[in-house]
């Protein structure tokens, strides 16, 4: 059935124009914000940001791989180490049960050299898997220099999105109303930090960046 009446013709005739200017208006919009971020210099700011965005993207990656790898790095010597232990444990524990009985039997030479030679067979069999488990631990050390790449690289993205956030909340306060922007303190400008720096001077904390979203109705 068609729904193509008059009266719908005339309505949908009726609202093009308000949708042409609709799309006038933001037009215009973003044609304002885009001339105060250039007059700003901020536009440089959000590219570069843009354009980190996809590095930030593979850097965690990296570190995701990174830390995975090492994980299983470790996981695989300790499943070779702990049955080596298990051995040298098991071993020991048989060489004492042995001594304990002979002890308790009466003496005989030919049973003692029996022992002896048994228990450095035992000896040596433990002092082997002793040695290769000492491999194994070495591989869960190594296994950990993962750490100096991966600390580098989330630096490196923590630096980015404290210099990102910099760059917004200056962009905040330079559009803030007269007043709000008055009680704003320069040091916000910094960035929020966790410790104060060396020189005892008060930096910006989050909470204040979260009350300047607020005053600003974000």
């Amino acid at each position: 059935m068609d729904n193509a009446t008059p009266k719908n013709i005339k309505n949908a005739e009726a609202s093009q124009p308000n949708h042409d200017e609709l799309l006038s208006q933001v037009g215009q919009l973003t044609r304002t914000l885009h001339d105060s971020l250039r007059e700003l210099g901020f536009d440089k700011v959000i590219q570069e940001a843009a354009q980190e965005i996809p590095d930030v993207r593979d850097r965690l990656s990296y570190v995701a791989k990174l830390t995975e790898q090492a994980a299983q790095r470790v996981l695989n010597a300790t499943d070779k180490a702990l049955p080596l232990q298990e051995n040298i444990a098991g071993n020991a524990s048989d060489i004492a049960n042995d001594w304990r009985s002979l002890l308790d039997q009466p003496f005989s030479e030919a049973i003692c050299r029996e022992m002896v030679v048994a228990t450095a067979q035992s000896l040596q069999m433990m002092a082997a898997d002793a040695n290769t488990t000492k491999v194994q631990l070495m591989e869960i050390m190594m296994a950990q220099d993962f750490q100096d790449l991966t600390g580098q690289v989330i630096r490196k993205i923590t630096d980015l999105a404290h210099n990102l956030e910099s760059q917004l909340v200056q962009l905040l306060v330079e559009h803030a109303p007269a007043e709000i922007k008055r009680e704003v303190d320069a040091s916000l400008l910094n960035g929020p930090v966790i410790n104060h720096g060396e020189d005892g001077a008060t930096m910006a904390s989050q909470s204040q960046v979260d009350d300047l979203l607020d005053s600003l109705g974000f």
